[in-house]
């Protein structure tokens, strides 16, 4: 079976995290050929892969969001009609389109994606909108927000589609949109599968987002909502990661019956054989992550700062890209303001190499699925201080059913205070700590192997050819 597994933002372009998961995901299943369907941001990134593909990897399609707003489309003359009126009606105010209406106007009609933009349709529309929800904002302001937020979408939705016998997306968003496209025009099912609430982190990122002007936040996060729910009408699955992320889709509007949670596995054997770490003067703790602000960094250097005034000893090695660099800039500079020592930033790692230089973990993100970093600290015996977001309770203190014990300290987010709190539990205890890296491993062996996670996905997808062969016939 050839699968097209659609990325935005991540692999191959990006290491660590989903990255990681999909390229091992692909290997773990030499029987299908795969096509990468790669969503990137700016162009200047096309080829630019930070993997040496699978073998069983047929092809990579890229297309960037960004050239939608700088290359040249030419206006064409086209008189709407009624129904593609009603679905571009819809579409401008970030409602319920009639997606299948819109895949026909740009790619079977092969519609400009600024037709409908400078079109008399789109400023009247825009007009109604302006009066009725933003009557005391700048026209030029609404005119320039709503280009910049549909034209990408309009894009893509009008690029190549590659050939697959069933289309996966590992998100909603643009690439749950694509999914919807290919199993329209290719006549195939498609699934989705979230590792986070892909809509819930946008929104966040949006409340917090200096680029957006107050008066169309809303409107950024209803449009967000939108390309979610467009994703989740027609797929025929829709997996998560844990129980609770698997009710906030059906809150969001997935229909409950199409979806199922298939935890995460990693290589258990990789990491179990990892020694202790060997006795020196300090207490390390290591963080392994993008540099980026949903992962609070900046929390954690304020966090070590106050653990450094109660364990002098203590040393932070903070592992991993620096995926935003401006923020990774103010991190560093952070690190220099606060004149607190022994942080280190060694850049990406082997992590089955650098985990022998950890007394335990920490992880500090205001929104996580089930991250793999702490899967791995687990294997290798390392207790993890986290924040309380995605299902990281549930790692720590075990799922329904689990009696083997903590595995460590889960705290609110974003609390300089309690992320301090746990990190001096881990360093002045020492018989705590290597008792909660038994727990830990013994967790992740005994619930969270690769194997049994591959076996699921292979589940998962006979179970979308079944109900799609189902639904066809009917």
């Amino acid at each position: 079976m050839r699968i097209c597994v659609i990325l935005e933002g991540c692999y191959p372009y990006v290491t660590g995290g989903v990255s990681s998961w999909i390229h091992q995901y692909m290997q773990a299943m030499p029987q299908h050929e795969f096509v990468i369907w790669a969503i990137g941001a700016d162009s200047k990134d096309r080829g630019k892969f930070k993997y040496e593909l699978p073998a069983n990897v047929v092809k990579v399609q890229e297309v960037f969001l960004n050239d939608a707003l700088t290359k040249s489309f030419k206006k064409q003359k086209y008189r709407f009609t009624q129904e593609e009126k009603e679905a571009l009606q819809e579409f401008i105010g970030c409602r319920h389109p009639n997606w299948e209406v819109m895949f026909d106007l740009y790619q079977k009609k092969k519609l400009s994606p600024i037709t409908f933009l400078m079109s008399r349709e789109f400023m009247e529309l825009l007009t109604n909108i302006c009066l009725e929800e933003y009557p005391y904002t700048a026209f030029s302001d609404l005119f320039h927000t709503v280009r910049s937020m549909l034209l990408p979408v309009l894009y893509i939705i009008g690029s190549e589609v590659p050939e697959a016998d069933l289309y996966h997306s590992i998100a909603t968003g643009y690439g749950g949109i694509l999914a919807r496209l290919g199993g329209y025009l290719r006549h195939v099912p498609y699934m989705i599968t979230e590792h986070g609430i892909y809509t819930r982190e946008r929104e966040e990122e949006i409340i917090r987002a200096k680029w957006v002007l107050s008066a169309f936040k809303r409107s950024w996060v209803r449009f967000f909502y939108m390309l979610s729910d467009g994703a989740y009408e027609k797929a025929v699955l829709v997996t998560s990661l844990f129980d609770r992320a698997m009710e906030m889709q059906i809150e969001m509007g997935c229909p409950r019956e199409k979806c199922r949670y298939i935890t995460n596995g990693i290589h258990y054997e990789r990491f179990c054989e990892i020694p202790p770490k060997q006795k020196n003067d300090f207490i390390d703790i290591g963080a392994v992550l993008r540099i980026a602000p949903i992962k609070d960094v900046k929390t954690m250097l304020y966090a070590f700062a106050l653990l450094k005034e109660r364990v002098p000893n203590a040393r932070l090695h903070i592992c991993g890209p620096e995926d935003d660099k401006e923020y990774a800039k103010e991190c560093y500079e952070l690190v220099e303001n606060l004149g607190v020592r022994d942080v280190i930033f060694p850049g990406t790692v082997n992590v089955l190499e650098y985990m022998e230089n950890f007394d335990f973990t920490i992880l500090t993100s205001i929104s996580e699925g089930q991250p793999l970093s702490v899967l791995e600290s687990f294997a290798a015996g390392r207790p993890v201080v986290t924040t309380d977001v995605g299902c990281c309770r549930e790692l720590v203190n075990g799922m329904k059913g689990d009696t083997l014990g903590i595995a460590g300290y889960c705290v609110p987010p974003m609390q300089r205070k309690a992320i301090c709190d746990a990190m001096e539990q881990l360093c002045v205890h020492q018989a705590e700590r290597y008792r909660m890296g038994k727990v830990a491993k013994a967790r992740v062996e005994t619930y969270y192997l690769h194997t049994d996670m591959i076996k699921n996905y292979l589940e998962a997808y006979d179970e979308v050819l079944r109900r799609w062969q189902a639904l066809d016939s009917v």
